[in-house]
């Protein structure tokens, strides 16, 4: 587990991002952390205009256009969310830095992005065995193309996924512990 710049200590409970390419198993670590830690967890591909999601089933990859309204929208539900229960999990993509930063702005509040990472044949399989997902595997190489890792100087946790969802879940756990306040 490597970690970047992360933030200052969160006062109640932690706002996190579980960020990462299609197939890294965002939804399902986000959603077991946030269920741990009895907080709201937002599916971000539920935050997508009908229009982002009718490109993505027609594998057209979304621009940056594309995405600056779905990251409003969703950072702010997030603020909402963190402001009125001290805390939020969520899942997003967040591909780019810029991306991460817009995020985090209307989030509006101490944030950290939990990376998962993986080989290409490990996504590509996993992405393959999913059913009724309109994301298709050729848009991986676009989206693994587009990654922007996140820098030493982002707040972010970097995770391996070649392991069980709940190993990661407790790795993610342990590093954000030590980041709240009791």
């Amino acid at each position: 587990m490597l970690m970047g710049q992360l933030p200052a200590r969160f006062n109640q409970r932690p706002i996190v991002v579980v960020m990462g390419v299609s197939g890294c198993g965002k939804s399902s670590i986000a959603a077991d952390y946030a269920s741990r830690l009895d907080l709201a967890f937002f599916e971000g591909d539920e935050y997508h205009p009908e229009g982002n999601v009718d490109k993505m089933s027609n594998g057209i990859a979304l621009t940056d256009e594309d995405r600056w309204p779905w990251l409003s929208v969703l950072g702010e539900a997030i603020g909402a969310a963190a402001t009125k229960d001290g805390g939020a999990v969520a899942s997003c993509s967040s591909l780019k830095k810029s991306y991460r930063q817009h995020l985090a702005d209307a989030i509006g509040q101490p944030v950290v992005f939990a990376y998962l990472h993986g080989s290409r044949e490990l996504l590509m399989s996993r992405m393959s065995a999913r059913e009724n997902h309109y994301m298709p595997t050729s848009l991986l190489d676009s989206q693994l193309d587009t990654l922007e890792k996140p820098g030493g100087d982002e707040p972010a946790i970097t995770l391996s996924i070649d392991a069980p969802i709940e190993n990661i879940v407790d790795e993610l756990q342990a590093a954000v512990a030590p980041l709240i306040v009791d």
